[in-house]
Order: structure tokens, then sequence, then C-alpha cells
């Protein structure tokens, strides 16, 4: 059990957490949320004992183990499967025992030995540990390969994947999606829902959390309040709270009906394609989770570009790469006014450097780039946060692309991006990650541009910019091109994916929802082109025989069957019930009459309880799916 009681934490002068009181057990997944700098991180600290708290009790069995992700980038030698192997400490320490014990003439207690090796999993530690690394992208070529020569994003996931192979009583992780593609996320997600002891997440990933957590701790106004359920059902009690407080209500209303509007200017110009209708019911969510965010202290949208060209910019014949080195070939993409283009693929299959094509032709090799004299393009890389000057001011950067603008102009521009007070005049060199990318992108923003090549924009970002981010995207009237493995934003703003794999760049016809199950095909798939190079010996049977087996095998896969028509029949049941929900809570006069509060409070309940059954059900049919296609 982990105990907080009446905990206050404080950096300096400044409070960040205040009598905070709240127990954990094992099973239970906690999501910790807050802006940046309200004391997550700190909170952290105090668990791994490396801060004390200012006043209240903290109570921690000194026997649990706790198991987190470190944030220094290892650089040693030793191969990556060892590195992650380390991460079990009694492992090595029987590991070591053992060799002591089996080096020695008198071998007395060897026995014993040999049975907490057996009981702690041990002699299955080689296997466990590179079971993690392949979950995490890791190939089976680079189990041996030493750590050093991994680059920075990747040595950050052979951490995770320490942190993971550790027997641990509680899991501490901060942002544990940073450096992962999609394909790992989601089966992050698998393994997180399988963890037995306490664990605490802090993300700004909200289908992470909606797939992980049962709890949410939300930090703010140095309190920690808690919440049942995932971070939707937070959300939709939080958007609850705020429509009670009568002060709020007017400025709810306003949000709520603007962003109708968008919803309704684009239901009516979209497509009956699957992708198309999967984007409307994600606008629809926007429009239903706004009340939550109306206090977001982030508001902006993007300037109307002076000129919208039809057609932006094309690559024609192309192959992109570095050098010697294609990394995409026999590309035809080309951009026209209204794209709204989300670009999926793993980490290493070539999306950053198509973009950079894109953006300035810096990784064409060979073919066509061509870009209208009036299309005004706005990257944002990773890279560009360390192009900002270090000694330079957000108000010194901003001088340089609106010079003509007024000082309180600046002011207010920054402003929405929550830059305010003698905050604009401080050198950015102190600057936080997600600082400096709220920076870049207002920078990017004044621009006006037409077209946005965005590569991973909400890196760095916390919850409320990544959501005010997605609002903005939904009003930019532009062409867009997104790199994200943020979920939300890429089912808020996209209209069309494309995938980049094996060297190609495909459109993918399916949705968002339905890439995990594309890229067990693909798995799949790879596994019978392995296995036609295998010699497998013919067996001759006659047709009664094959009869016998066929039958069998239905007998077999029968139960597998009636799993996922069980389950797509729930799945229907809740979806009818949700949209009647839905419907309900539509009604303008629940939310000005009083004596209908409790009917709201229920409603609110009830719709989130809904959402979150779908969801469960969502997982447990792509699982019965995947169990039924591995039986055929």
């Amino acid at each position: 059990m982990l105990a907080l009681t009446n905990i206050s934490l404080r950096r300096g002068r400044k409070v960040l957490i205040e009598n905070a009181s709240f127990q954990m057990h094992a099973g239970q997944r906690m999501g910790v949320i807050g802006a940046n700098g309200c004391g997550k991180s700190s909170l952290f600290a105090m668990f791994l004992g490396e801060l004390d708290p200012d006043d209240g009790d903290l109570a921690l069995d000194p026997k649990d183990e706790i198991a987190h992700v470190a944030q220094e980038s290892p650089h040693g030698s030793g191969s990556a499967v060892d590195y992650v192997m380390d991460g079990d400490r009694e492992l090595r320490a029987v590991q070591a025992a053992i060799a002591r014990g089996e080096a020695a003439a008198d071998q007395p207690d060897l026995h014993l030995l040999y049975e907490r090796m057996e009981a702690i999993d041990g002699f299955t530690a080689e296997s466990r540990a590179s079971r993690l690394l392949h979950g995490l992208g890791f190939n089976d070529e680079e189990y041996a390969k030493p750590v050093k020569e991994f680059s920075g994003g990747w040595r950050m996931r052979l951490n995770l994947a320490r942190a993971l192979m550790c027997r641990s009583d509680i899991l501490l992780l901060d942002e544990p999606t940073n450096h992962l593609d999609l394909p790992a996320i989601l089966w992050l997600e698998r393994w997180l829902k399988r963890y037995e002891g306490i664990m605490l997440v802090v993300s700004h990933d909200r289908d992470f959390l909606d797939q992980v957590c049962t709890r949410i701790a939300h930090i703010e106004n140095e309190s920690i309040n808690l919440f049942t359920g995932n971070y939707s059902q937070f959300e939709a009690l939080r958007a609850e709270q705020l429509a009670q407080q009568q002060a709020m209500y007017v400025r709810q209303q306003k949000q709520i009906k603007h962003m109708q509007g968008y919803v309704d200017r684009f239901r009516y110009k979209a497509s009956k394609a699957r992708q198309a209708q999967s984007r409307i019911k994600m606008l629809e969510r926007m429009e239903q989770i706004a009340p939550a965010h109306v206090d977001s202290p982030f508001r902006f949208h993007f300037i109307e570009p002076k000129k919208q060209p039809q057609h932006l910019l094309g690559l024609t014949d192309a192959a992109v790469g570095y050098g010697d080195d294609v990394i995409l070939d026999n590309i035809n993409l080309h951009l026209s006014a209204g794209d709204r283009i989300g670009l999926l693929g793993v980490n290493g299959a070539g999306k950053s450097t198509l973009v950079k094509a894109l953006s300035t032709g810096s990784t064409l090799l060979t073919g066509e780039r061509l870009l209208s004299k009036d299309t005004k393009i706005g990257y944002f890389a990773q890279h560009q946060l360390e192009l900002l000057r270090p000694e330079h001011s957000p108000i010194d950067h901003l001088r340089d692309y609106a010079p003509d603008d007024r000082e309180q102009d600046h002011r207010n521009y920054l402003g929405r991006f929550g830059f305010s007070g003698e905050r604009i005049f401080e050198p950015v060199a102190p600057f936080s990650g997600g600082e400096k990318a709220r920076l870049v992108l207002a920078l990017m923003i004044r621009q006006g541009p037409n077209l946005l090549l965005l590569d991973e924009p909400t890196n760095h970002l916390d919850l409320e910019m990544r959501q005010a981010l997605s609002v903005a995207l939904i009003e930019y009237s532009g062409a867009l091109v997104v790199i994200s493995h943020d979920r939300h934003l890429l089912r808020s703003v996209c209209d069309e994916l494309l995938i980049v794999h094996d060297g190609v760049v495909d459109r993918f016809n399916r949705s968002l929802d339905d890439y995990p199950a594309w890229l067990k095909e693909q798995e799949d798939e790879s596994e019978q082109a392995a296995a036609k190079w295998q010699d497998a010996p013919e067996k001759s049977v006659n047709k009664k025989q094959q009869r016998q087996e066929q039958a069998q095998r239905r007998q077999r896969l029968k139960p597998l069957y009636d799993k996922v028509r069980e389950v797509e029949k729930d799945l229907a049941s809740h979806r009818s019930r949700l949209v009647e929900l839905d419907a309900r809570l539509a009604d303008e006069s629940i939310y000005v009459d009083s004596s209908r509060k409790n009917e709201l409070t229920q409603l609110v309940q009830d719709q989130a309880a809904a959402r979150s059954a779908i969801e469960s059900l969502e997982w447990e049919w792509l699982e019965a799916s995947e169990e039924l296609e591995k039986a055929t």
C-alpha cells in the first residue's frame, strides 16, 4: 500500500501541493495530471526518496520494490538485453551468488539458490527481456548490440524496458510515451493493463491515460483532486463540476456553440468515407468535452492565410533519403488546399524524412518537388527548439516576425500561449521543453502559413495545450500534414491517413482505430513469409481424415467465433445507449433548470460509464479477433 496523509511539497517559496491525502493499493493505476510546474515530478521524487515532504506523512512498505524510468541516457558497452536484465536486481544478485557458489569447493547452499532462481523466473529472464525489447520496437539483431551504439531516443526505450523488467510493487512512469512510436505505445498499453502492482503515470497522452488508468489525480491550485475512472471520465466529471458554477456558464455555452459551428461545417462537406466519419465523431466528442477546458490558460487560433492557392506542393516520382541511402521511393504526393493528412508508421520508417523533403527539399534524392509561388509553409519539428536564441526573450523572438506590432500586441499574442508578465522578457535558455515548444508554435503561427507541416508537435506539451492546439487546428483553414503519436490529435484534425512502411508511402484506407489490427496483419504476413522458407513435410491424408480434421477445427473455433459475436452484440447495445444519452444531454434546458441537477449528474455519469464500457469492449473485441486469427 502507498498512503499520503496531509502531504505538503514546496519548491523554494512556492507551494506546489498542500494537505494532500490519498491511498493506493495493488492493481490500481493512477494517472497524475496537471499543468507544467504544478508538482508532478516533485511528487515522484518524494516517492523515490529524493525529496522529503515539507509537511505530512508518506507511508511506504520498506519491502516494496519501486521501479522508475531513469532520465539519464545510458552509455555502457554491455549489450541491450543485459542492460534490460539489470533492471531485476534480485535476479542479478542470485546469479552472482550462484556463480560464486559454483566456483567454490564447498557448495552447501547452492540448491537453495537454484530454487530461488526458479521462484523468480530467473531461468527465463533473458527471454522476458527479449520480449520487452521486441515490444518496444527493437529488432532481434539489436538485442546483442552495445548500449552506447544506440541513439538517444532508443536509449530511453532501453531505460523503459529496464524499469518494466523489474519485478516491482510500485511502478512510476514519467511521460513513458515520449520516445515511442504508435506501435510501441499500443504494446505498452497492453503490458501495463496486466501490471499487478501500484502504478502512477504522468502523461499528456489522453488516449494512453484512457487505456491504462483506473484513477486520475488532478493537481490544481495546490491540491490533489482524485477521480475514479480514466481520463475521459475525469473530463466528463470536470465538465459537470464547471457547469454547476454559474459564473462559468455563459462562457461554456459560447465555447460549445463555437465548437458546434466547426462540427456542422465539416459534417456538410465531408464525404461518406470511413475516415471522414471517424473525424466527425471526434469533432462531436471535442464539442462535448469543450466545457471541461473552459478555464484553460491557452487560447489561440491560426492567422487566416492571405492567399490560399489550390495546388500547394507536390512530389513527383520522388526518392528521399540521405546520401546514397534511399529511405522512401516512388513517391507521388500532391497537396491541395484543404488537405488534412496524418502520417502513420513506426519510428525509422521515413516519416520525418518525407516531411523534410516537403518542407525544404533537403532530403530529396531524385524526382521533382513542385512548390506554388503563393505557398507559405509553416514547419514545426523538434530540432527547431534548438534554433531559438538562448539569450533572447519570447518578445525578442516575436519582434523578428512582427516588427511593426505594438508591444501590447506582442503581450496579448504571447499571453494566449501561456507567456505573461515579466516572463516574456526573460531569456529562453532556462525554459522547459514545453515552454520552448509553445514559443516555436507561436512564432510559426504568427507567420500566417497556408500549409502546415507538423512533426510531433505535441511532444513536451501538457494536456491543456494539446487540447488548445487541437481546437486551433480544427479551425485552421489551410492544409496540413502531421506526424504524431497522439491519437486524439490525429483523430481531431486529419481527414486522410497515409502509411509509411517498407520504403513506400501508401493510402491507409481504414480508420485510426483499425491501425492496431493492421499492424497485427503485417506481423502475421511477415511470419507467414518467413515460414515459406522453412522446409515442412507434407502430410498425405485421405478425404475421410480431412473431413474429420475440418470438423474438429470447426469445433475448436466455435467458442472463439461465439466470443467475437458476443462482444459485437454488447458493443452495439452500448453504442445505442450512448446515442440516447448524447441526445438527452444535447437538451439545453437541462443545464439551466436547477431542479434537474440530479438528472444531469446521473446522465453525465451514465455517459462516462457507457464510453468506458465501449472502449473496454473495443479492446476486448480486438483481442478476441486476434485470438481467432491466430487459431485460423
